[in-house]
């Protein structure tokens, strides 16, 4: 149960800190977001915590969390509802426990390094083919170039990471899924300058890591969803839009589809620049 001055102050909080509609609104985002497809990529040990009291999310959903993934370990906190109020003592006991527990066993250095979760980034120059043959090799070559330096400097900025070049295409890998949004959308903002439009898509997932180079099937659908994309238009998989809930990016949805070599459908979602 918990201490009515503690509930009185918690109400006190949330009158104060926001609007009914804000209140209203998160809530909503709360419940739209699932990121149950990337669960099984979280590479370091895992404390799940959850009370058995909790009337908003089932117990059950905390120990399916923990369940997807490894070296998690899942601690039911009778008597403790979804605010946890009062229970600051026993979740300190319980993080402290874990804590001894990983470094004791050296939980840190049985954890696969050879994969991560990442985000990936696919851009490349729409009507490519037509643009060289009306500008000719030099002057092709030439728009090419700065266009190349005007990713990498938004890539820089972003902190992005370059994996690979293919002709007027570049593939990229960020650890933030919003930051991958910002830095498409600057990209396609930049190379306008340039008399040029590039399509844009980005997926949020696993990837296997040899070397400098990064693989895998995220891969392959970040590739996939670019390749959905119109002129000029940054488009994102579920995955992506899920992710960067709360962080004020707006999306346009652009329906289910089908990705070559993908199981299943996607829905995907455009970002939404004039926001």
């Amino acid at each position: 149960m918990h201490d009515d001055d503690a509930v009185e102050a918690f109400i006190d909080y949330i009158r104060y800190g926001t609007s009914p509609g804000m209140l209203a609104a998160l809530y909503r985002m709360n419940k739209e977001i699932d990121i149950r497809h990337v669960l099984s990529a979280v590479g370091v040990p895992t404390l799940v915590l959850h009370g058995s009291e909790d009337q908003i999310v089932p117990v059950e959903a905390g120990a399916y969390t923990a369940r997807r993934i490894r070296s998690a370990r899942f601690v039911e906190m009778p008597g403790m509802g979804h605010l946890a109020l009062g229970a600051s003592t026993r979740t300190q006991a319980e993080v402290e426990r874990f804590l001894t527990d990983v470094w004791q066993v050296g939980g840190w250095e049985d954890i696969e390094p050879d994969r991560m979760l990442a985000t990936v980034l696919f851009t490349d120059i729409v009507e490519s083919t037509a643009k060289a043959v009306e500008l000719g090799d030099r002057h092709w070559r030439e728009l090419l170039e700065r266009h190349n330096e005007l990713v990498r400097r938004q890539l820089l900025r972003f902190r992005g990471r370059e994996i690979d070049t293919a002709g007027d295409g570049f593939f990229a890998t960020f650890d933030g899924p919003a930051r991958a949004i910002r830095c498409a959308c600057a990209i396609t903002e930049g190379v306008r300058e340039l008399g040029l439009s590039i399509r844009a898509g980005l997926h949020t997932g696993e990837c296997e890591i040899a070397d400098s180079n990064v693989a895998g099937i995220a891969v392959h659908t970040g590739a996939r969803v670019a390749a959905q994309a119109g002129a000029d238009e940054v488009l994102v998989s579920n995955t992506v839009k899920d992710l960067v809930a709360g962080s004020g990016i707006e999306f346009i949805d652009r329906g289910a589809h089908e990705l070559k070599g993908i199981p299943g459908q996607w829905r995907l979602f455009a970002v939404d620049r004039g926001t």
